[in-house]
């Protein structure tokens, strides 16, 4: 078969080309003359006569071709070609001189190399016709193309795969999947061998695929994704339609199958049993349920109920979303003795129900759980759980104030025993019959102290004690009327002199400690003592308070400047009790307005008021003391930081040159030379102890002789220098030893100038002997400028002769 189709080829091949060289000599263009003029130009029709140009169709070629001669592709010739081999063709362009060759002579084409249309579908070319003699062009240049004729050498591809699609389970038949699309690289335009059918090699038992589009469709309608969740499908493409010799690809499609809500919940057990201790606090974990969903996602979300009415009041039933479990809880105290099995119904429901299914069934289910309540030893129990006593204040120690009743709820008639928290009733203001439970008064009880009392009673097994359980009592104390009512406040009023009758001096009103039932009620009268009062007079108001008003006209401070009233209080009882309290009246003088001016011991009212001008210079003179003060600190601060400076500075190197020689010995003012006298101890020197001449004081006396001597240095001979030296060099060698000193030496030498100059000392500082035998009269000849020194000296001198003598 294959030997047949390819004989079939190579005729085809021949005939096209046998068509193909006789269509090159049907004419495509015609231009007259050498490329120069146009048809219908009167001058080339000047011999009657038309002539033709280029003549030739377009070329085509086999791609593909595999045979071993080059391939024949055309040819060009010009109407101006006689055949003498004067005229020469070449080619210009697209693969000119290698892929296509052309005769010089003849105008054949030939293609050397084998052309893939897919790569290249089409070359565009140049033909030249020349005179072989003068290399001119005879005709115009012309262009042309060569189209590369496809064969179906191409198979289809899936260029967009792995290909992944999805669809719902249980999906109508025909339900769209995907669409898988394969391209052909040959031609469209030519033949069937781009034209594309796909079929379904594996998976037709449940998918099929339209042959023109790629669509995938489902084929069946009980895809079940519980069953299977994923299918592998093996589409083909084919082209030349899907005829005979057609070539074809193939892919593979993965589809899953994605849930949907067509299973129940359903509780592997019908029967669960749990068990829990009776004193386990509401809110308790009793255990866990879970009902299983066939399907994903949030189809398997799910919602869980307590459906019996017992069980809804005992128990409670949460979903825990992360693992859909239903959590079974304690809702209330649980009681061995009362009960000891609760039966509870627990159902599970989806939580998103697909209409589409609920034909399917109910999607919930219910199961039964058994909690079984376990026995302990538990606490007494107080009963009833009233909380609230009362005693009145009044009451002797010892009183019955209530009683407390506590059961054991394990074993009936079992004895209990009761005690006080102390850290309660710290005071021990109560105490409580261990046996009975009776509450009595430990001490007595004052209200007005402590209203209330909170104490804990603590209730315990006669044989374990353990077993405590607590409960909060309140205990409130009842008044009873045993404070007597006192004035609100020591009272003091004033009254002017002129002061007219029935005038009110002071509103009185009362305190009472005491909280009766019924509300206060107090009475005023004056006290017995005060019954020979005819200056003032009482009034009970009524509403507990009472007025004071005067009842003679005027007062007289000089006569009597104080008046004390005793008032009595009492209250409504019962008992009524009462208390004296004292109204302290002062009489005091008035100005016409009666505003008071002033009393004999307490000065009421004090106008004081201050001129707008006196008030500016009180605050002006303020002001001019803080700017003082200010002034003052400010100088002290600036010179103690002055003297820190100066104290702080390094002198080892402040050495000030002066180049000035001063105004001689007229200048007295320029230097101050006694801060240089005050570094050296001077000896005043005097020029005789007796003696009344003019040397003595008197105004003809030397001022020479006044004088101080200089100061000498006199080396003994007995000093000894080693001190300093060894101290020096210990100072050395321990800076040369310390690393952390700065890298450099700093020394200072005291007391040590070296030893003699071998040239004499000119100055009689340096003067071996305390006398001087030297002649200074000749400083009297250097001018007046050494008249000073010259003094001095001569001075100097004339003492020493004079104590010599």
């Amino acid at each position: 078969m294959a030997k047949g189709l390819q004989g079939c080829l190579g005729t085809m091949l021949l005939l096209f080309c046998a068509i193909q060289e006789l269509g090159c000599w049907a004419m495509h263009t015609a231009v007259e003359g050498p490329g120069l003029g146009e048809p219908g130009d009167p001058a080339l029709l000047a011999g009657g006569r038309v002539k033709r140009g280029w003549v030739w169709n377009q070329f085509f070629v086999v791609e593909e071709y595999t045979g071993t001669e080059p391939l024949y592709v055309g040819k060009i010739h010009s109407d101006s070609d006689e055949g003498d081999g004067s005229i020469k063709y070449t080619i210009s362009g697209e693969g000119a001189g290698t892929i296509f060759l052309i005769d010089e002579i003849t105008g054949d084409i030939h293609a050397t190399e084998r052309l893939d249309r897919e790569q290249k579908t089409f070359y565009t070319l140049r033909a030249q016709a020349r005179d072989r003699q003068t290399d001119q062009l005879l005709e115009p240049e012309s262009e042309f193309i060569i189209k590369v004729q496809d064969i179906n050498d191409s198979e289809p591809r899936f260029l967009e795969g792995p290909y992944i699609g999805s669809v719902a389970e249980l999906s109508p038949v025909g339900t769209s999947v995907m669409q898988v699309m394969a391209s052909d690289a040959d031609d469209p335009t030519y033949g069937s061998s781009a034209w594309v059918v796909y079929s379904v090699l594996e998976g037709e038992q449940h998918f099929t695929v339209d042959s023109k589009t790629g669509v995938i469709r489902t084929a069946v309608a009980d895809l079940d994704r519980e069953t299977q969740d994923r299918y592998e499908v093996v589409i083909r493409a084919t082209d030349m339609a899907g005829q005979l010799g057609g070539l074809s690809g193939s892919t593979t499609v993965t589809i899953v199958v994605t849930d949907v809500n067509d299973n129940p919940p359903r509780f592997p057990q019908k029967m669960y049993q749990f068990s829990i201790v009776e004193t386990a606090p509401v809110g308790t974990a009793i255990g866990r349920v879970k009902a299983e969903d066939s399907d994903v996602g949030e189809n398997t979300d799910m919602t869980y109920q307590v459906k019996d009415e017992e069980g809804v009041e005992m128990f409670k039933v949460t979903t825990d979303s992360n693992t859909q479990e239903a959590v079974i809880t304690v809702q209330k105290p649980l009681d061995y003795e009362s009960k000891k099995v609760h039966t509870v119904v627990v159902e599970a429901l989806n939580k998103f129900v697909d209409p589409r299914f609920v034909d399917l069934g109910t999607f919930r289910d219910q199961t039964i759980v058994r909690v079984s309540v376990l026995d302990v030893d538990e606490p007494p129990e107080f009963r009833p759980p009233s909380n609230l006593m009362e005693v009145q204040e009044d009451a002797h120690v010892g009183s019955v104030v209530g009683v407390v009743t506590a059961l054991d709820p394990d074993t009936a008639n079992h004895p209990v025993r009761y005690a006080i928290d102390r850290s309660t009733d710290t005071e021990r203001i109560f105490d409580i019959d261990a046996k009975t439970g009776a509450i009595v008064t430990g001490k007595v009880l004052d209200r007005e102290t402590a209203g209330w009392h909170n104490i804990t009673v603590l209730a315990m097994e006669a044989d374990n004690h353990s077993q405590v359980s607590r409960a909060s009592l309140r205990i409130r104390i009842l008044d009873v009327n045993d404070n007597p009512p006192e004035l609100a406040t020591p009272y003091e009023a004033a009254v002017c002199e002129d002061a007219k009758p029935g005038q009110l001096i002071q509103t009185i009103s009362v305190v009472d400690r005491d909280e009766p039932q019924s509300g206060h009620r107090f009475y005023f009268t004056l006290a017995p003592e005060a019954t020979n009062n005819h200056h003032f007079s009482l009034l009970d108001i009524q509403d507990n308070t009472a007025a004071v008003h005067t009842q003679r006209v005027g007062f007289n401070r000089q006569e009597q400047d104080v008046y004390l009233l005793p008032i009595l209080v009492v209250d409504s009882g019962p008992p009524a009790l009462s208390s004296t309290g004292t109204l302290t009246i002062r009489v005091c003088g008035c100005d016409s307005n009666g505003a008071i001016q002033s009393c004999n011991s307490t000065a009421y009212v004090v106008s004081a008021t201050l001129s707008p001008g006196a008030l500016i210079a009180l605050l002006v003179c303020v002001l001019i003391l803080v700017v003082l003060v200010l002034l003052i600190l400010t100088l002290k601060r600036h010179h103690k930081s002055h003297l820190t400076s100066e104290d702080d500075e390094d002198m080892r190197d402040n050495v000030i040159k002066y180049n000035d020689e001063g105004g001689g010995e007229q200048d007295t003012e320029a230097y101050d030379m006694s801060a240089l006298r005050s570094l050296y101890d001077f000896s005043e020197i005097k020029a005789g102890d007796g003696g009344g001449g003019p040397g003595e004081g008197g105004p003809g006396r030397n001022p020479a002789s006044e004088l101080h001597a200089l100061p000498q240095w006199v080396q003994s001979p007995d000093l000894d220098f080693s001190v300093f030296r060894d101290y020096i060099c210990r100072k050395v060698e321990q800076a040369d030893e310390d690393l952390s000193v700065p890298p450099y030496d700093s020394f200072q030498t005291y007391a040590f100038e070296g030893s003699d100059s071998p040239v004499p000392s000119l100055s009689s500082i340096n003067t071996w002997s305390s006398g001087s035998e030297q002649d200074f009269s000749y400083l009297g000849g250097w001018g007046p400028r050494f008249r000073q020194l010259a003094a001095l000296y001569a001075g100097r001198r004339g003492d020493e002769d004079s104590e010599e003598s």
